[in-house]
């Protein structure tokens, strides 16, 4: 039987932020993750320079050999509507491939990590958590994603539905003569909302790697809508050549939205898009992930592995400071990002705006410009 104090399932950014967090509070941490890292992961892939500073990056080190792509701006657009394309003479986001950023992150924890090991049993066993059988841990955190196997296993029988963001995605290195012929820059990230404003779309390019996808709040004919926005793309001259494979698919929950309990038993949390934390308007998950396992990691060092219930409302009471209550919106939907009784119409002269691109899409939505970092002390 081997013992620890923690148990993380999900070597992601969430978990591994949560294990880097705890790397000198006298704690045995234990990373487990079905995956041998690195592994590829469906993402858009940028970070902000808040996520940099909370987890005390060092951007010259990680530029060594990785990919890491300055990001200055975004063009904006409704599909069929004009572009808005806003530049900052600052960096506002980083691409990122995430095949080598949860790598690197997970390497430098110092946990011990059972990587390529599923979560195959978890139980309660006298106060404490029993994985596979042969796992004692005092606290397990749930940090396997959207589908993450503490969530499934700890989740109540009469659960309510969830509604979930359903995206597909492609991430693929450019030719030579790809690269020559793609007319996006890489500093400008391209975003195109769709008509019914139920999701949006996206073309990026990092170096020589270009990711392209759509993620809708609509899970209903989502490979008609896909179809359909790389066809446009292609009719405007956005995407000049045949992508190389079909697109990967995924799903999150937007936090607001979610029915998840961030505490759903005692001395077990859920962090990132376990728990449901992806931000609401833009779908962002990789920050509220940082900050979940940051705010684990800190409830954790001020209570102890042994505080159970206390340990959860903690937590739970963190996760609404920072990113706001958990109750379902009034108006639901990814339309709810826009003022009542706004037309389509005015919708779209509205993400043609630059003034509109740059305050309101760019700077809250997308960077969240006006929320300073979450210190990892």
């Amino acid at each position: 039987m081997e013992r620890c104090d923690v148990l993380v399932v999900g070597g992601g950014p969430a978990g591994s932020s949560a294990a880097f967090a705890l790397r000198d509070a006298g704690l045995d941490v234990v990373v487990l993750d079905r995956r041998e890292f690195p592994r590829d992961k469906t993402c858009a892939g940028w970070v902000t320079p808040q996520v940099a500073e909370s987890l005390a990056l060092d951007l010259a080190d990680y530029a060594r050999g990785r990919t890491l792509e300055p990001l200055h701006g975004f063009a904006t657009r409704r599909i069929g509507d004009r572009e808005a394309r806003v530049r900052e003479a600052e960096v506002v986001s980083y691409g990122i491939r995430r095949f080598e950023f949860d790598a690197y992150l997970l390497a430098r924890t110092g946990a011990k990590l059972r990587l390529g090991e599923p979560l195959a049993a978890l139980e309660r066993v006298g106060g404490r958590w029993l994985a596979n059988g042969e796992l004692e841990a005092r606290v397990v955190l749930g940090a396997g994603g959207h589908f993450c196997p503490v969530a499934r296993r700890l989740a109540s029988p009469d659960a309510a539905p969830e509604p979930i963001v359903a995206a597909q995605e492609l991430e693929f290195e450019l030719t030579d003569e790809q690269a020559a012929r793609c007319p996006v820059d890489p500093a400008v990230a391209e975003l195109y909302f769709t008509e019914d404003l139920r999701g949006y779309g996206w073309l990026f390019r990092k170096g020589r790697w270009l990711n392209v996808g759509l993620g809708r709040q609509d899970r209903l004919r989502l490979g008609d809508h896909v179809a359909a926005f790389l066809r446009f793309l292609r009719d405007e001259g956005r995407l000049p050549f045949e992508l190389p494979a079909g697109l990967h698919g995924h799903a999150y929950l937007l936090h607001g939205q979610a029915p998840r309990p961030l505490a759903p038993a005692p001395g077990a949390l859920l962090l990132g898009d376990a728990a449901g934390l992806a931000y609401p308007r833009s779908g962002e998950g990789i920050r509220p992930a940082v900050e979940s396992g940051l705010l684990a990691a800190r409830a954790l060092r001020a209570l102890g592995p042994g505080s159970g219930e206390a340990l959860g409302r903690a937590y739970e009471r963190a996760i609404e400071a920072r990113l706001g209550p958990r109750r379902p919106p009034a108006r639901p939907g990814l339309t709810h990002w826009l003022p009542g009784g706004l037309t389509r119409a005015l919708a779209g002269q509205l993400f043609g705006s630059r003034w509109f691109a740059r305050r309101v899409v760019v700077a809250r939505w997308f960077t969240h410009r006006r929320e300073p970092a979450l210190q990892l002390a």
